[in-house]
């Protein structure tokens, strides 16, 4: 199918990027696998690359030689979808960092694809503004992000990643450059291509930079951490909050085992881990007085609905201690097994607590561990599947049937196999059931538009 790698290519490579060509031993093992490490592929071949033009040039040669490229960032993915499955080329976007314009009358900043979501966080911070987007691991890439179409903690008000990009620079796997998108707020010309790239995964083309929305930091911000006997209780106020006309910021969910992984991982205490379950919600605005309005709305809510009670994390030392807890969930859960996998599908948000109560029971029938934690704002579970030492052959066959049950069940209720962390190749199978074949089709002709000769990330997704 694709062109076997040789001492040609590789002398060709490295005339072009001296000193940023590797092959063999000098590549690191960890561009191997991605971050839980459950699929596999070795490059023939890793360029890191510093510019548009480079990717071009890499992309050009490639498509001429009929050779595969996979795409990296930070290597944070948990899907397979980084990975060099079929070798060929690898090319790694990490040392991509540059800030290229902050335009504050557009509200808008463009960055290169390789600079981290940490980065790019603090360098808006630091001049007064936000960048909307939250996703709980802040050292992924701004490319990996729109690959994926990134969530995180923030989308209950703001939006994904999608609502944040307002333009994109793409290298099509011909090497050509394209502008997708432009600094307009509004658009209806034409197909928006824009939106294709976004969330493909790097199989329809390569994000170099960004144009992305920011918006004026707002000028104040408070938490409240709210315990319940029960997670049914806890998940069963969401929909109350929603319909409140209240919009946090964020409306986490997490359950009392998560948090004591979080403090072993961590080496500190949470305010209290003495319930079943709790409610993590942030309000933000410009006034002091609004924000406390509505936290007093809902914490009054949440005590109608059954809370055991109300903590208020009004300071920066009691929120930066609580918010790097559930930064850290799934590192700890990672820490507390041998091994794991994930499903992070989305449900509607009325029955995320029907679900989570099915995982329980999913749980004791396959005979595994299964603790979870996600964003009930907008329905998008983290269900982690742990070995705890079991032998190979047991582990497959009930992480199989785990994973067959609720992605199973997700379908019954209206819900889709993943809400942010993509499909890349260990979801495939499960992407197929959901949609169906003839959906599949239409994705393998777009991906045919774009990438005639299958070069760009094969195997993954469709």
């Amino acid at each position: 199918m694709f062109s076997k790698f040789t001492d040609s290519d590789f002398n060709h490579y490295s005339s072009l990027f001296p000193g940023r060509v590797f092959r063999g031993s000098e590549i690191n093992e960890d561009y191997c696998h991605d971050e839980l490490g459950t699929a596999h592929g070795t490059p023939d071949v890793l360029v890191k690359v510093l510019s548009t033009d480079d990717v071009s040039k890499v992309m050009e040669y490639a498509y001429g030689r009929n050779l595969p490229v996979v795409v990296r960032g930070s290597g944070t993915g948990l899907v397979g979808g980084a990975v060099a499955i079929h070798g060929g080329v690898m090319l790694d976007t990490s040392l991509m960092k540059k800030v290229l314009e902050l335009d504050e009358n557009n509200l808008t900043v463009t960055v290169q694809s390789g600079i981290l979501l940490m980065e790019l966080a603090a360098y808006c911070d630091e001049r007064g503004f936000q960048y909307c987007p939250d996703p709980g691991e802040k050292s992924a890439t701004i490319g990996g992000n729109i690959s994926t179409n990134a969530g995180g903690m923030r989308a209950m008000k703001y939006g994904v990643t999608r609502d944040s990009v307002r333009a994109i620079t793409v290298v099509l796997p011909s090497g050509e450059v394209m502008r997708f998108g432009s600094k307009v707020v509004k658009n209806s010309s034409g197909y928006d291509l824009k939106d294709l790239i976004i969330g493909s995964e790097g199989t329809l083309g390569i994000v170099t930079e960004a144009t992305l929305k920011i918006i004026p930091k707002p000028e104040h911000a408070i938490s409240i951490l709210v315990p319940f006997r029960s997670m049914r209780e806890a998940i069963s106020t969401v929909p109350k909050i929603i319909r409140a006309q209240v919009t946090p910021v964020a409306t986490e969910y997490m359950s009392q085992d998560v948090i004591l992984f979080a403090e072993e991982y961590l080496g500190k205490k949470f305010p209290t881990h003495d319930s079943d379950a709790y409610l993590l919600l942030t309000f933000d605005g410009n006034t002091r007085e609004a924000v406390m309005h509505d936290m007093e709305t809902i914490a009054e809510l949440c005590l109608e609905n059954d809370a055991i009670d109300v903590y208020m994390i009004d300071t920066e030392e009691r929120s930066a201690s609580v918010w790097s807890a559930r930064s850290a969930f799934l590192e700890a859960i990672k820490g507390s097994t041998d091994q794991m996998d994930e499903c992070d599908v989305v449900v509607p948000r009325s029955l995320v607590a029907d679900f989570i109560l099915y995982t329980h029971e999913v749980a004791k029938t396959v005979g595994l561990r299964i603790p979870s934690f996600g964003h009930a704002g907008d329905g998008n579970l983290h269900i982690y599947l742990c070995r705890d030492g079991l032998e190979e052959r047991v582990w497959e066959e009930r992480k199989d049937r785990a994973f067959a049950m609720m992605y199973s069940r997700a379908k019954e209720i209206g819900g889709l196999v993943s809400g942010e962390h993509g499909i890349g190749l260990d979801k495939k199978a499960y992407l197929l059931e959901a949609l169906g074949e003839r959906q599949l089709e239409i994705m393998r002709g777009i991906k045919k538009v774009f990438d005639p000769k299958g070069i760009l990330n094969p195997g993954k997704v469709v």
